[in-house]
């Protein structure tokens, strides 16, 4: 979620050192430290990357995903410019977009907060979370805590929709006291991940487009969340934290007793599609996040601070799916993260911190990658 986003990138500039100097550079001096860094769109060693294309300008703006046919990308924002105060979602049709001038199409109420926006099959709906219906407010962000955790909150108002590109909502997709949000589909079109509390725990679930056949596919406590379904739909990869000692188990059953989550200490898991064959993918430490299949099913994508020795920088890195072959994919000195590939392997969409003038802001950029 891109209030969670601004509120780590918050934490990151206090701290924060100079980028590694590259290409298309723009000196500017960071508004927290006065330091002066490298402001950049693309940093050298980014060899996958090619031809990088900033999409957004100013705010938050996180969790971009693309249409079945590739032409359009769904994602939520927090923009002053758009008069946007708390996360909606968004689309554009990406490669004529103009939104350092012109504001994209709102697809939610603009009541509540929202999260975790995906086009359904036929690219005229999309699937997205929304405490709306619980308060038309926005929900309070967490307030600084004593004992110095970086939280996320978990809102139990979230609930799941449908909406078409006009913003009328068509379906409500569930209705059960706790959090219901972070839904995906698969490129099969069949079928919706989620992550709900409805157990009393943050678990994985899955269902039809239409709402039915809800099951549920992890039961391991600790929060499950940050799922996607691999290209040909039989698997699926996620984020997870895995409290283990006694003590772990408290902080974390008494954090989500305030509709909280401590996700400092994240690896990445994989399963089939009914939740059998679950095994860690990684086990690197620190936060690792975000992951998304390759198209080739073979890999995944991913966000991590796991080599960063103060919680900062987040990078993109690969792995197979195997657990070999860790790669380095970014090189930003803050954040890079929430990476998803088109359709058809020919693009990759993330967020980054990266060419902001050395600010808070958190932008969509597009790069066209290369193997």
């Amino acid at each position: 979620m891109s209030y969670k986003i601004s509120s780590l990138v918050v934490f990151l500039f206090i701290v924060m050192a100079c980028s590694k100097p590259s290409k298309n550079e723009e000196v500017a001096k960071d508004q927290y430290t006065g330091a002066t860094k490298k402001s950049t769109i693309h940093y050298e060693g980014e060899k996958h990357l090619k031809n990088i294309r900033q999409l957004t300008f100013g705010g938050d703006n996180a969790e971009a995903y693309w249409s079945f046919d590739d032409r359009k990308l769904v994602f939520q924002a927090t923009n002053p410019k758009w008069e946007e105060d708390c996360d909606q979602i968004y689309f554009t049709d990406w490669e004529s977009s103009k939104m350092d001038s012109i504001p994209p199409t709102r697809v939610s109420t603009g009541l509540g907060r929202t999260t975790c926006a995906y086009f359904l099959p036929g690219d005229t709906t999309i699937v997205y979370a929304s405490t709306h219906l619980a308060n038309k407010n926005c929900p309070p962000k967490p307030a600084k805590r004593e004992d110095g955790k970086y939280v996320w909150p978990i809102y139990s108002g979230f609930d799941i929709f449908i909406t078409d590109l006009q913003g009328d909502i068509k379906q409500q997709l569930t209705d059960f006291e706790g959090y219901d949000a972070e839904a995906t589909v698969s490129p099969k079109g069949d079928k919706i991940v989620f992550t709900s509390m409805r157990t009393g725990d943050l678990e994985l679930f899955t269902m039809n487009i239409d709402g039915s056949e809800v099951k549920q596919i992890t039961n391991e406590l600790g929060y499950d969340g940050g799922a996607f379904f691999s290209p040909d739909g039989s698997k699926i990869i996620f984020r997870a934290s895995r409290p283990k000692t006694q003590e772990e188990v408290k902080i974390y059953k008494d954090l989500l007793a305030e509709e909280l989550v401590m996700p400092t200490d994240m690896e990445l898991f994989i399963c089939n599609v009914d939740g059998s064959e679950l095994r860690q993918l990684t086990s690197l430490g620190n936060a690792n996040w975000c992951p998304f299949f390759h198209p080739s099913g073979d890999k995944i994508i991913f966000g991590s601070n796991h080599a960063s020795e103060r919680g900062f920088p987040f990078n993109l890195f690969m792995i197979n799916t195997d657990g070999t072959g860790l790669e380095q994919i970014t090189e930003d000195g803050v954040f890079d993260a929430f990476p998803v590939f088109s359709n058809d392997g020919k693009y990759l969409v993330f967020s980054s911190n990266r060419n902001n003038g050395g600010g808070r802001d958190t932008n969509l950029f597009v790069a066209e990658w290369v193997d």
